[in-house]
């Protein structure tokens, strides 16, 4: 394996597990919240979109969150579509 596929997984590998928690946060979330609206109770699950946008009770990271989840997601796309075109095609068999 080259040097250089070996930084794009190993960076890939490093952020993977650090995103995973925070963007399914934010689906759960943003999910949940629009099931309250279709529901007509989006009053009752307000808090739910304080969580969304990154307001976590006392932390709030509300004003970076949302710039901090988008950038770990584009790393993520990035890393993966290079890994992926450095892939070597495989070799199809001739079947006779």
């Amino acid at each position: 394996m080259g040097a250089l596929k070996r930084r794009w997984r190993s960076l890939h590998r490093a952020i993977a597990p650090i995103m995973a928690i925070p963007l399914i946060i934010t689906v759960l979330t943003g999910v949940g919240f629009q099931l309250a609206i279709a529901a007509g109770r989006a009053q009752d699950f307000h808090w739910m979109m304080e969580f969304h946008r990154g307001h976590f009770g006392p932390l709030n990271l509300a004003s970076i969150y949302p710039y901090l989840n988008g950038l770990g997601l584009l790393v993520l796309v990035v890393t993966g579509v290079m890994m992926w075109l450095q892939q070597r095609p495989k070799q199809r068999r001739i079947q006779s």
